[in-house]
């Protein structure tokens, strides 16, 4: 399924933790980062959802049906890759409006790298952030066809 970052894929830790030397390996699958990273999103002030198009509307439906929308859609929006003892991860966020984004990105950073560092013992080095909208209190949830930006005309672009 495209929407799922995580494609079935697992990590081994080995010998991260004084605790695990010769007593055996333990492996993380991709969608336990991929949750983990989710939730951590999700609880981060000023982020108003988290993924966009079928993995939101997904991700709400199967919420309201198992009562289990914070992990089950946070997996769907949030795509990992997750190496021995590495992980990158890549996130679409809604923002709120008035919310600097630029501090709002720094604060996902930091409770991402926290929550998945200190659960999994990987080391997270890099976490892409596409905010792709702006939601503003009183506005309808089914502006669909502003996904996507607007398009000015012209071929090139006009910033860096």
């Amino acid at each position: 399924m495209a929407d799922t970052g995580t494609l079935g894929r697992s990590t081994t830790t080995g010998g991260r933790s004084e605790g695990s030397r010769g007593r055996g390996r333990t492996t993380i699958a991709d969608n336990v980062v991929a949750a983990i990273a989710g939730i951590a999103i999700r609880e981060t002030e000023g982020v108003h959802s988290v993924g966009r198009g079928a993995s939101k509307a997904l991700g709400a439906v199967t919420g309201r049906m198992t009562g289990s929308g914070s992990s089950s859609g946070a997996r769907r929006a949030v795509k990992v890759e997750v190496g021995e003892k590495q992980t990158a991860i890549d996130v679409d966020v809604e923002v709120e409006y008035g919310t600097p984004i630029h501090e709002l990105a720094d604060l996902i950073r930091a409770n991402v790298t926290e929550a998945v560092e200190t659960m999994t013992g990987l080391e997270v080095v890099e976490i892409n952030i596409v905010v792709f909208d702006v939601h503003i209190p009183g506005d309808d949830e089914d502006d669909s066809a502003d996904e996507g930006g607007s398009d000015s005309g012209g071929g090139s672009s006009r910033v860096q």
